[in-house]
């Protein structure tokens, strides 16, 4: 008896970390949504726009993971909203890679010339920092929780690193060498990422590893 409540008692201290950081990524994702797509509107730029984009989607996650986490008392309840998380976390990356790889290919075929950004670059530079210890916070809760969506929502944080890395290269490419395309060709090395992970989510093929 005391086992079970000692493990709940864990289980509450875990679920009460999981809110925060899930608080947490909901202020910070509106915030880089908003900053990446003004800027990358203002610039024309398709990897600025299409980072902000994932920054919503990540918004989206964090809600449903708050849902997740609400409902973890009822285990049967619990199951049923980690499904939907998951689709729903999934969905949105397929429909993302689609809008991302659809404007790039636009740009490079119609040689748009984006603007330099500097906002974006700080950005980019900011969520390198900031995105990397987010998720290792998320896969420890995951791991705790045994939560395949809170798993899903570390992979997508964990994601964001890579997107701002790329976002990062291609700006910079922009501003330093004036070279146009390296922009959309950024946006379009995210689109494969993007992609899989949608299908990696709609699938439900994610461990708590």
């Amino acid at each position: 008896m005391q086992v079970i409540q000692a493990d709940e008692i864990h289980r509450t201290s875990f679920i009460k970390r999981g809110v925060t950081l899930e608080y947490f990524t909901i202020a910070y994702n509106s915030l880089e949504g908003l900053i990446a797509l003004v800027a990358g509107f203002l610039a024309g730029s398709i990897a600025l726009v299409g980072f902000g984009f994932d920054s919503v989607i990540e918004v989206t996650s964090g809600a449903a993971l708050l849902w997740r986490l609400h409902a973890d008392a009822d285990e049967a309840w619990r199951e049923h909203v980690e499904l939907i998380t998951l689709l729903v976390v999934g969905g949105c990356f397929l429909v993302l890679a689609l809008y991302v790889g659809y404007e790039a290919i636009s740009s490079l075929a119609n040689h748009a010339l984006p603007e330099r950004s500097v906002p974006g670059i700080l950005l980019a530079v900011a969520s390198l920092i900031v995105m990397p210890l987010l998720a290792r916070a998320k896969r420890g809760v995951a791991r705790d929780l045994d939560s395949e969506a809170m798993l899903a929502d570390a992979k997508q944080t964990e994601f964001c690193t890579y997107l701002s890395a790329v976002l990062l290269g291609g700006l910079l490419l922009n501003a330093l060498l004036g070279w146009w395309w390296a922009d959309p060709v950024a946006a379009l090395v995210m689109v494969p990422i993007i992609a899989k992970e949608g299908i990696e989510a709609v699938r439900g093929d994610t461990c708590c590893d």
